[in-house]
């Protein structure tokens, strides 16, 4: 049977002692609070339905991040990332509540904030996947076996439709004057459209990585975390021949992150007067380019890009509809430039 007893003017705790069961308690505002919080309890444990939520009940959602971020974040090989984002949560609200409390329209009310923020349906998607791990581990390894997922009954953010972004016109020789004597990036925005590596393993390429010779580059550290090998054509053999050897055994030692490359990228395409154009951009270039200028196909291709998928592959090759025409009408890969 329960109890309820008042706690001073404002508060009313609940207890419940059943054979077999952990003793429960739990304190309210008001009586009816109480009475209604016991009967349910009650009613689960005549059921054999009932699950503590004591542990669910002990700890704010700002205190559970902390140590997802300590047990789980921390093992990742890459971890920064998602601890940027886990800090960022814990600015919230939301993380102020008791992991029992927070249902799927309060997931709801911080996405809607989010969108008011003006900030994309992929960051809000990126969010919410930590919310959702962070959860089900909270239930499945922390105890908290009454908790339920909110973020699984909640619909996410559509994504929009993928960047196709390509250099138009003489775009691609207004940035290299744009870009000017700056060698390294010159050789570094060389490399990236000839090989269609991602910003990331550019960044984190060393000497001891590329064999010149052979016209390869081995990359060990990629964003799937499967090796591979990418072919070296001549362009990208010579821009590297360009550049001098640095003692950190870097290709690229001025740009030890991503961002800095793409906010170099930014400066130089204002200077070009090139609208819209990102360093990411130039492996959409590279790998159409793949496609419409040799003779590999889309195993090949997929090879060389490191996509897992074939259909995450197709979102990154936009052909010219120019060059189409040129190959219904007969043309091989390469014997003619888009616009001639």
């Amino acid at each position: 049977m329960a109890s309820i007893k008042q706690r001073g003017p404002l508060q009313w705790q609940a207890t419940i002692r059943k054979r077999g069961y952990p003793t429960t308690c739990k304190t309210f505002d008001t009586k009816a609070e109480a009475d209604a919080w016991a009967k349910e309890i009650e009613t689960e444990m005549n059921k054999s339905q009932f699950v503590s939520r004591k542990e669910a009940e002990r700890y704010t959602l700002a205190e559970c991040l902390d140590r997802f971020k300590n047990t789980h974040v921390q093992t990742l090989k890459n971890p920064q990332t998602e601890i940027y984002r886990i800090e960022g949560l814990k600015k919230r609200a939301l993380s102020r509540r008791i992991m029992a409390t927070i249902q799927s329209h309060d997931i709801a009310a911080f996405c809607e904030e989010r969108l008011e923020e003006g900030v994309s349906a992929n960051t809000i998607r990126l969010d919410l996947a930590i919310l959702s791990k962070l959860f089900n581990l909270a239930k499945s390894k922390w105890n908290m076996r009454s908790l339920e997922n909110p973020v699984q009954y909640f619909e996410k953010p559509k994504l929009p439709s993928g960047r196709d972004r390509r250099f138009e016109d003489d775009e691609e020789e207004r940035l290299f004057e744009a870009i000017g004597d700056d060698f390294e990036f010159r050789a570094c925005v060389t490399f990236a459209l000839e090989t269609a590596m991602r910003r990331g393993e550019i960044v984190k390429l060393k000497w001891k990585d590329v064999f010149l010779e052979r016209q390869i580059a081995r990359l060990a550290d990629t964003k799937n975390g499967k090796p591979r090998t990418v072919p070296l054509q001549i362009p990208a053999v010579n821009a590297l021949n360009s550049l001098p050897r640095h003692i950190s055994g870097k290709i690229f030692p001025s740009y030890n992150a991503g961002q800095t490359l793409s906010k170099k990228m930014q400066k130089a395409c204002k200077k070009a007067g090139i609208p819209n154009f990102r360093f990411h951009d130039l492996r959409h270039e590279a790998i159409s380019r793949l496609f419409e200028e040799t003779d590999l196909d889309v195993m090949e291709i997929k090879e060389i890009t490191g996509h897992e998928t074939l259909q995450m592959l197709a979102r990154y090759a936009h052909l010219r509809t120019e060059r189409l025409v040129k190959r219904l009408n007969g043309a091989k890969r390469g014997e003619a430039q888009a616009g001639a």
